[in-house]
């Protein structure tokens, strides 16, 4: 099959290769299904993972790629017979920018039937870490302030979309004009450039927060009191030492988001997660903004772009 594979970790993304006869995933065994991919959602874990900056290290060499949709094609033993030849999305660990994927029956559901193969691909992983984040993790209230950084990348343009349905006050901070206007389609009440988070002081009740590194610091200092800080990953790399008596003074909480794990951890509270977004997806109250789609040979030039930080919204790869 064809396929991107991570032959060596690299920060430049050199052991990355574009391959047109590597083997296809193997048959599936008991609980699990084989899916012919047609579209893939890039995520900053992707980009990560082909540096060994991630904290899942898939044994090399590995096909990138946490989600995606197609058609499933085979199934193992114990597998309901009546998923064959339907449209899923996948969510797996890896494998998704490659033709065709084996993986546990559970790590696939049905494709919203008003989603392009785009917007299957690629809504996943964002809408559910937002949620888990602001729901379970952040306890959104309708009337609070939301302020979501990075908010011109895939993930927080999901957050913006998912605090205004939770009834949320957002402002979403980015750097530049055009991911600011991404913002606002996709809901913001106000729009703040990074440079000026100070003027922000005191007035938020939950930041959300991808982006880490430097912005830290003038982040957390909106909070109000009882505020809740979400660390949903570091793009801009790891916050510098934090004085945790400014924490205790304004009572406030620093909370790590990871929906993954939280759903492993708590199948329970990943499949209320799930049902939640599948709601607004059905009420046509969040879609995805798919800012950059390129075929399969080309997902490198998506990749550049998200590691310059140039992507507004999410970057698909079409397969087939």
């Amino acid at each position: 099959m064809k396929a991107w594979v991570c032959h060596a970790l690299s920060g430049d993304r050199a052991g990355l290769r574009f391959e047109t006869e590597w083997p296809d995933a193997p048959p599936p065994a008991s609980g699990e299904v084989r899916v012919a991919l047609t579209a893939a959602g890039l995520n900053f874990p992707d980009l990560l993972m082909l540096s060994g900056g991630y904290q899942f290290k898939p044994a090399l060499p590995f096909v990138p790629g946490v989600e995606g949709v197609g058609v499933l094609t085979h199934t193992g033993a114990g597998v309901d017979p009546s998923l064959l030849g339907r449209r899923v999305v996948v969510r797996a660990r890896s494998g998704c920018l490659g033709e065709t994927i084996t993986l546990d029956a559970g790590q696939v559901r049905l494709a919203p039937d008003g989603f392009s193969d785009a917007e299957a691909a690629s809504y996943g992983v964002g809408a559910l870490t937002a949620w888990v984040g602001l729901v379970e993790r952040g306890r959104l209230m309708q009337g609070e302030t939301l302020l979501v950084t990075g908010a011109g990348g895939g993930m927080g343009l999901a957050a913006v979309a998912l605090g205004k349905a939770c009834g949320a006050h957002v402002i979403a901070a980015a750097s530049g004009e055009a991911k600011l206007a991404a913002a606002r389609t996709a809901g913001a009440d106000e729009t703040v450039a990074l440079a000026d988070l100070s003027t922000l002081k005191d007035r938020i009740d939950v930041v959300f927060d991808p982006v880490g590194g430097a912005l830290f610091a003038s982040a957390v200092r909106t909070l109000r009191w009882n505020g809740r800080y979400l660390l949903i990953g570091f793009a801009g790399g790891i916050p510098k030492p934090f004085a945790l008596n400014y924490a205790l003074i304004k009572g406030i909480e620093i909370v790590g988001v990871r929906a993954g794990e939280f759903g492993r951890r708590d199948p329970e509270g990943g499949s209320r997660a799930s049902a939640a977004i599948d709601a607004l997806v059905a009420s046509s109250r969040y879609r995805p903004f798919i800012g950059m789609e390129v075929p399969l040979e080309r997902a490198d030039e998506a990749f550049a772009a998200m590691a310059a930080g140039a992507l507004i919204g999410k970057a698909v790869v079409r397969i087939r």
